[in-house]
């Protein structure tokens, strides 16, 4: 059923719902378009229209070839929108849905994408705060790029800035999906640029993985990853891609990358990234992801998870919630306590590895190196035991037959 937003648009359909509100398929004044309506409670909050008048400026002239631009605001009655390009085509966390992963050149050159998307943003003043594969639409119908790659927009620009409202978030929540989150959001910092750096280093890895670095597991040990784990190495990519996701993975904002310069260095690796296959790397385990908040298995059992093949991607913040069928996620969250960041094993998190190889220091890796040692253990007292009795028999057969000279020993002389 159709139904009108203000006096310029009518929506039509809709084409998702999520957190913090519905999309739908309208029509404007230049054409087709899609309005993202928010919750109507949203709409009631006097000081997020405020908001979301003065942010109004800003998110209309951000215009770029990667960015879904929003053609315009509106605030009618409860009717709270922003009205934005309608792209055809799908969204990351769907293609990544249906391929798992994707090859290093495709990866890069989406990523490039975003990155460019980023700059044009930052130098705006406009920061994301929720850069993840479900913001990251593709376009189907524009020509094919590196990899068979298409080119990425990043959209919903705002829609977190105006959600974060101290009315809203207070002291003790944060916006943004626990995935992507950089750790200074986590210690409750304010976000600056170098969050969606973070953000994006993370779908990167994501991409080429087919899991997110710091992800798997219940809501606050993804977090307390972020702020107090390492991130693990991807076999089979090269050293210089490495290091770019390094640099911009690190704790420290300001030694990340900035947009631009994340763009430039992405696009000077896809000539030696042409033809590569995706990596063959195991996700690690969820059982693996819990280690660190309960004590160690007796047997190293596979989750029903990992043995029903169920991806893990992001992790609903309620247990039991079904996700957003366009999986917008802007979700307040309680930020853990010093004490709880301090918790868990420090280190490299979640250790990718070969196919079919257990991770170092899962509790199948453990099982395994437990069993060696048991074995090993027994066959040394075997063998100690065998060279003892070989000894004895030895030694006992040659004294019974012996003369004193042939054992070695001497008659005392006789007076």
């Amino acid at each position: 059923m159709a139904r009108k937003i203000g006096s310029r648009y009518t929506a039509h359909q809709i084409l998702g719902r999520g957190s913090a509100g519905t999309v739908w398929l309208g029509e404007g004044p230049d054409g087709p378009v899609a309005v993202k309506l928010l919750r109507e409670d949203l709409a009631s909050d006097e000081e997020l229209v405020g908001r979301f008048v003065q942010e109004r400026t800003a998110l209309l002239g951000l215009e770029h070839p990667n960015v879904v631009s929003v053609r315009d605001l509106v605030v009618d009655g409860n009717d709270l929108a922003l009205v934005m390009d309608l792209v055809r085509g799908t969204d990351l966390r769907t293609r990544l849905d249906r391929d798992r992963r994707l090859s290093p050149e495709a990866a890069v050159a989406i990523v490039a994408d975003v990155a460019e998307g980023l700059a044009a943003a930052h130098a705006a003043g406009v920061v994301h705060r929720d850069v993840k594969p479900e913001n990251v639409l593709l376009d189907m119908q524009g020509p094919l790029g590196p990899g068979g790659s298409h080119r990425a927009l990043l959209t919903d620009f705002g829609v977190a800035k105006l959600i974060d409202t101290p009315k809203r978030t207070r002291a003790t929540k944060i916006i943004g999906t626990p995935d992507y989150l950089a750790p200074e959001i986590v210690e409750g910092l304010p976000p600056r640029a170098s969050v969606d750096i973070y953000a994006l280093a993370t779908v990167l890895y994501e991409l080429l993985a087919g899991f997110t670095p710091f992800g798997g597991g219940h809501p606050g040990a993804v977090l307390r990853r972020h702020v107090t784990e390492t991130v693990a190495p991807l076999p089979g990519i090269p050293d210089e891609l490495w290091q770019l996701i390094v640099q911009c993975l690190a704790k420290a904002p300001a030694s990340r990358l900035r947009a631009s310069e994340l763009a430039a260095r992405l696009r000077e690796q896809l000539p030696m990234l042409a033809g590569m296959p995706p990596l063959d790397v195991d996700e690690p385990d969820a059982e693996a992801a819990e280690e660190g908040t309960r004590g160690e298995p007796d047997e190293a059992a596979p989750s029903p998870a990992s043995s029903a093949g169920v991806r893990r991607g992001s992790v609903p913040l309620v247990p039991g919630a079904r996700p957003d069928s366009n999986r917008d996620t802007h979700t307040s969250m309680r930020v853990p306590a010093p004490d709880e960041l301090a918790g868990g094993a420090h280190g490299t998190a979640r250790v990718p590895r070969a196919a079919g190889a257990p991770r170092p220091g899962s509790a199948r890796n453990r099982a395994s190196t437990r069993r060696r040692r048991i074995t090993l253990s027994v066959a040394g007292l075997v063998l100690a035991a065998a060279v003892g009795v070989g000894t004895w028999l030895a030694t006992s057969g040659d004294d019974a037959g012996a003369t004193p000279q042939e054992t070695g020993t001497s008659a005392p002389a006789m007076p």
